[in-house]
């Protein structure tokens, strides 16, 4: 375990913050590497650290009697623990790591004190639940009104820009999983992808062999998503309104 640095922390949510708040939380963190189907922590479990990815990535999954979904995907866009934002120390979701790779990571308690101090990290916390707010009610009319080969598109995207990688391991029975649908169905969205040139897809590996077909072929979620991180979370709107 590393004492994380500032010159590589690689997460994008802290490089939202000025240069002395960043620091204190780096100072904060220990660096720790992400193990891929790891579960950090389980619906209802007590959410002990909060997690800023720098490479791995980790999705937030409902889980019932019945069925499992996923309802977020974090990487170094963003954080893990964010219901300790809003004073919530349990989690309303499974936190499943997809993508194997570095985290820097904070102790609960270490940080609901030190958001109790920084109004800027507040400030910046709270942009970023507003984004997440946006993006989950994103998800669920792409779930109910999208098909299913822009929802893939969209989902391999998302994987794609998180993982930093054209190249990355998952299987059909996962992609299920994260789309809310028979594995058969997903089998089919990805041969069609696959026949236009967009992917390469083989025993579970998965290869983007053209990113703004691919784009193209996405339902309109994945650039909202993007439109919707940059408009509340830039540099400008980190400072006092």
């Amino acid at each position: 375990m590393l004492i994380a640095r500032e010159a590589d922390h690689g997460n994008r949510l802290l490089a939202v913050l000025p240069t002395g708040d960043r620091r204190r939380v780096m100072e904060a963190c220990d660096t720790i590497d992400l193990v891929a189907s790891d579960i950090l922590w389980e619906v209802g479990g007590r959410i002990r650290h909060v997690y800023f990815p720098t490479a791995g990535f980790v999705s937030l999954v409902t889980v019932d009697e019945s069925s499992r979904l996923e309802i977020g995907l974090v990487g170094n866009e963003g954080m893990l623990g964010t219901p300790l934002v809003l004073g919530i120390v349990t989690s309303t979701a499974q936190a499943l790591v997809q993508g194997a790779g570095p985290a820097l990571r904070m102790d609960a308690a270490v940080f609901r004190a030190m958001l109790s101090r920084s109004d800027t990290l507040s400030r910046v916390l709270d942009r970023y639940l507003l984004v997440l707010m946006i993006q989950l009610a994103q998800m669920a009319a792409c779930t109910r009104f999208h098909l299913l080969e822009g929802r893939l598109a969209r989902w391999l995207l998302m994987t794609r820009d998180r993982a930093g990688s054209n190249a990355f391991h998952i299987t059909h029975e996962l992609l299920a999983l994260m789309l809310g649908v028979r594995r058969v169905g997903v089998t089919r969205a990805a041969a069609s992808l696959q026949r236009r040139g967009l992917i390469r897809y083989s025993r579970g590996d998965m290869s983007v062999l053209d990113r703004r077909g691919l784009e193209a072929a996405s339902c309109r979620c994945y650039r909202a998503d993007l439109r919707t991180y940059e408009r509340v979370l830039s540099r400008q709107l980190a400072k006092p309104q």
